[in-house]
Formats: structure tokens, sequence, C-alpha cells
């Protein structure tokens, strides 16, 4: 197993949860709640910020960042826990069909939903 598996990171998880006895406050609707609320705190960072600014964070915007998408990625990875959902299948699952639902031909260039495309 590498270091940075979501499998190690889920191990991690439920260990920290499970020592601070915090498994009955992870239902998939609390920790769904809670990853809406870190996305939230993400857009905050990006706010009245230009497309050119949000590429081209300072340093310490960019830390301040990282650990926000670090709370995401982990209140997604215990909620899948919690759930059994693997994630990584339910990725790929959803990369293939992302890409039946916007083939490149079709979208390139152009970021509508998918069913305002005409068939």
């Amino acid at each position: 197993m590498t270091r940075d598996s979501l499998e190690n990171l889920r191990r991690q998880l439920a260990e920290f949860a499970l020592e601070r006895d915090w498994d009955q406050f992870h239902s998939p609707k609390n920790l769904s709640m809670a990853l809406i609320a870190e996305a939230a705190e993400l857009v905050e960072h990006f706010q009245w910020l230009t497309q050119a600014q949000s590429k081209t964070l300072p340093a310490e915007k960019l830390e301040a960042v990282s650990l926000e998408l670090a709370d995401i990625l982990l209140y997604t990875i215990r909620a899948a826990d919690m759930l059994g959902v693997d994630l990584i299948k339910a990725a790929e699952r959803k990369i293939a069909i992302n890409h039946q639902r916007y083939p490149a031909h079709r979208v390139r260039g152009d970021a509508r939903r998918a069913s305002e495309y005409e068939d």
C-alpha cells in the first residue's frame, strides 16, 4: 500500500474517529453537511478574484486553499467509508459515464450541461 493511497487515508480517518468516539456523529447526513460547509470555505478564497488571479494565488492563500481542499477530500473519504462506497471504482464509473455524455468531438470548447446538447 502506498503512503498516499485512499485506503491509507480511509484507515487513518477511521482510527482518528474511533479514538475520539466520533463514529456516532459521522452519519452520511452529517458528513455531507460538513463537506458542503468545507466547499463553501474553499469558495470564499476565490470570491471576487479574476480568472487569472484564481490561477496564481499568493503562497499564504494557496496554503489556506490546500487545507480546505484537504478537508473536502477527507470528508469525502469518510462519507464513502460510512456508506461502503469504493471511491476509486465510483470515480472510474463516473469518468466512463462522462465520456459517453460529453464526447470530445461534440463538446470541445463548449461548457454546457449534457442535457443542453442536441442529439
